[in-house]
């Protein structure tokens, strides 16, 4: 099992999140896209029973990891990890159906893949998710064209070095982006570290 101190720290008021934003009184569908190591997943799993959880990776180390947590924390709210490429269609996307989700969670993953990840992301959420189900993301953005601190700064940086594909995204992009897929921007929670959750609803038919 694969463990990440940025998972560790980050689990509990992301799941505070949650808690206030989802419904606990029935059973939901939740597709986590890049479940990385596996942690949050059993995390979430173990507090939010009533959510049967869907985990999701693109890197085959991560995939063995989630597994690795599924036999061991033996949750049956928790379904086998399948290989997702967000960059891709949702028909590619384990078989999952149009408007079956409650919930799609994203962490830590728009600022560190290209940005037809997170192009595909809202694209995919918007079909999968049922009208008024919430698309979750997680991590550090700019706001209004400026990152700050300047922790973020070099951060972001360092991520253009590394790919110039990478770095981190603009909320006010996010949020256009949503908008032409029939999801609007509900809600800014701000995190600890300097990060965010932005909360996404999908629009109602009616």
């Amino acid at each position: 099992m694969l463990n990440a101190a940025a998972a560790e720290r980050n689990k509990e008021p992301i799941l505070a999140v949650l808690r206030d934003h989802v419904n606990t009184d029935r059973p939901l569908l939740a597709l986590e896209v890049s479940s990385g190591t596996g942690q949050h997943v059993v995390h979430f799993a173990q507090a939010l029973r009533n959510i049967t959880w869907q985990p999701s990776e693109y890197d085959r180390h991560s995939l063995a990891s989630i597994e690795a947590y599924r036999a061991h924390h033996k949750l049956n709210n928790v379904k086998p990890a399948i290989h997702l490429d967000a960059s891709q269609p949702h028909q590619y996307w384990g078989g999952t159906q149009p408007e079956s989700l409650d919930l799609v969670l994203n962490i830590n993953m728009i600022h560190i893949s290209p940005m037809a990840c997170t192009e595909g992301l809202f694209k995919g959420a918007a079909v999968l998710l049922k009208p008024q189900g919430l698309l979750v993301t997680y991590g550090p953005y700019a706001v209004n064209g400026h990152i700050t601190p300047q922790s973020n700064v070099d951060f972001d940086f360092s991520l253009r070095q590394r790919n110039p594909e990478w770095g981190l995204k603009d909320i006010s992009f996010l949020s256009s982006l949503a908008q032409k897929n029939g999801l609007f921007m509900e809600k800014i929670v701000d995190m600890p570290a300097n990060n965010k959750c932005i909360l996404f609803r999908k629009e109602s038919l009616v």
